[in-house]
């Protein structure tokens, strides 16, 4: 391709010229292939899976040369990825620990607030009315007692009033008892239960009969002590209250009372807790 001139015996070889035409050239082409590359990624994208098969091709064991994966092997395939990938390195990790140990302790203190079970009050609000009859014959004061307790619920569910006793002493001597069984059922809120208690002033206190019938008395009254037993159950307890106070009482006509009359003193509750049969 080239000619050789012999120069004072040496040889050299001629080449063509280049100028900057052919590297502008060149440069156009290096970007052209650059463009064609790209090209061809998204053709490729694009394009079918194709085995191809030949003398040293292999065919792929997992899709058998179709391109997909069997619904019946996807269980049985692993797929190994990268030490560096992002699905393994959770972000925000100490975040959600934090958040769950947060919400699980406010829901257990939630638990524990609504559901802790908390001790019932009970108020003997007095004496409201006397109903008194006369045995002139025996010599009986006959009287029927309407006393009125109240209950205050502070727990946030239903109290069960298992019982209601009450026992009325005059002179240390027992002249009426009344027991009420399953009264009612205490919502969380204040609740009153009235309770009448039948009275018989007879025998060895006659005497009473002559001073609750003497006219030239305005007011017969007398001085009873009142002794009240209330026992409740929630959840799997049961409390038991203990009243007890001195009441003054007109024997000798019908009265009614709206103050309630003077407490002697109340015994704190005494609670027995029992097991949870299932």
């Amino acid at each position: 391709m080239g000619t050789q001139w012999s120069h004072r015996g040496n040889t050299l070889p001629l080449l063509p010229e280049t100028n900057g035409t052919d590297r502008q050239r060149g440069d156009q082409e290096d970007d052209n292939d650059s463009l064609n590359g790209l090209d061809r990624q998204e053709d490729i994208a694009q394009f079918p899976y194709v085995e191809f098969t030949g003398r040293d091709s292999i065919t792929c064991p997992t899709c058998q040369g179709t391109g997909r994966i069997p619904s019946e092997q996807v269980n049985e395939l692993v797929a190994l990825i990268p030490y560096s990938d992002q699905r393994l390195q959770p972000q925000r990790t100490k975040l959600y620990v934090v958040m769950s140990a947060v919400l699980c302790l406010l829901a257990s203190s939630l638990v524990a607030f609504f559901l802790f079970p908390r001790s019932v009050v009970v108020v003997d609000d007095g004496i409201r009315t006397v109903t008194v009859h006369f045995d002139p014959p025996n010599m009986r004061v006959l009287m029927n007692m309407t006393s009125m307790l109240n209950f205050s619920n502070p727990n946030f569910f239903t109290v069960l009033v298992e019982s209601v006793s009450c026992q009325v002493l005059y002179m240390k001597t027992v002249i009426g008892t009344q027991q009420l069984d399953n009264v009612i059922t205490i919502q969380p809120l204040s609740r009153q239960v009235n309770f009448t208690v039948s009275v018989e002033i007879s025998g060895s206190a006659s005497y009473v009969y002559a001073f609750c019938t003497m006219p030239s008395i305005k007011v017969h009254n007398i001085v009873v002590f009142m002794q009240t037993s209330v026992k409740t159950s929630y959840m799997v307890r049961t409390a038991q209250n203990t009243l007890e106070a001195y009441r003054y009482i007109d024997c000798g006509s019908n009265s009614t009372y709206n103050q309630p009359g003077h407490r002697l003193k109340q015994h704190s509750p005494t609670t027995n807790t029992h097991p949870l049969l299932l």
